[in-house]
């Protein structure tokens, strides 16, 4: 039986080395195709990582465009273009509905930049996004009523708009901003309305007229004026108050002389069965349909 030789353990290592030479020279290439690295903006100049994010903006993919704003300022923490950046930064995220981020990014522009000539864009915009910031899923789907959802950010957003109206007057986005807080002054008007025919439909009369009263001094000329004069109507005739009634029946009459509660045909209650139905939704004497 002959023994079988030890192999050249100098060779041996000589040969694997040569190998690993020769696939580091042939299959890197292939390799790295396989892991390639993520951050492909880097170290591109600031001109084409604008030029990129813009492009991703016009075309509407807000995602792509965030991250290749951030990776500007990362790269470029200061000038114009880092400052457009952050601005269109904002713009994406809201856009994506990425509302916490976004009021992130603008209070941070409006910190670093609070002289800034788009500082009244950003207030703006942050009024657009907490108008937006409670239209969750269910609300869409089942249409619920916003001004019956919890009211702190779109006060919130009524203040942003109110900033640009009275520090940027002359601003090109006054004019709008103004628009909004009316519409919003109607949903705030809209919610206390709500409660005021919550009460009385419970007959809790005194309770009914004090939010209609309310709502007449807090929002006067909303659009739910002469519903709540109507509602104090219906309010002191239930109390009894015939005098207080007939006054509110009187301005009613001279301001809105069509009112269906001057027909008898106002409030007109969802009915009880529409409680039953699991896919009926919200709905409020105020409706239409």
């Amino acid at each position: 039986m002959t023994q079988r030789s030890a192999p050249n353990r100098p060779a041996f290592r000589l040969l694997a080395l040569l190998l690993i030479v020769a696939f580091a020279g042939t299959g890197c290439a292939r390799v790295g195709g396989w892991f390639k690295d993520d951050n492909v903006d880097e170290n591109q100049p600031v001109e084409a990582l604008y030029d990129k994010g813009h492009t991703s903006m016009r075309n509407g993919n807000w995602s792509s465009a965030e991250t290749t704003y951030k990776r500007l300022v990362a790269q470029y923490p200061y000038g114009p273009y880092t400052e457009q950046a952050l601005i269109e930064t904002a713009y994406a995220q809201y856009k994506a509905g990425k509302h916490e981020e976004a009021i992130s990014s603008i209070d941070r522009f409006i910190r670093t930049y609070p002289t800034h000539r788009n500082t009244p864009y950003m207030y703006y915009l942050r009024g657009l996004t907490n108008s937006r910031r409670d239209a969750v899923f269910l609300q869409k789907v089942w249409r619920l009523d916003a001004s019956r959802r919890d009211l702190a950010t779109p006060m919130q957003a009524y203040n942003d708009f109110s900033i640009v109206v009275d520090r940027y007057p002359n601003s090109r986005y006054a004019a709008d901003a103004r628009a909004r807080m009316g519409e919003l002054r109607d949903m705030f008007a809209r919610h206390e309305l709500d409660i005021a025919l919550y009460y009385l439909r419970r007959t809790a009369y005194v309770a009914a007229a004090g939010r209609a009263t309310d709502l007449l001094e807090t929002y006067p000329q909303s659009a739910y004026q002469n519903d709540a004069v109507a509602t104090l109507a219906a309010a002191y005739t239930g109390l009894g108050n015939e005098t207080l009634a007939a006054d509110a029946k009187r301005v009613l009459l001279q301001n809105d002389p069509n009112h269906p509660y001057l027909r008898g045909d106002w409030p007109d209650y969802p009915s009880d069965w529409r409680k039953l139905n699991p896919f009926a939704g919200e709905q409020s004497p105020l409706d239409e349909d």
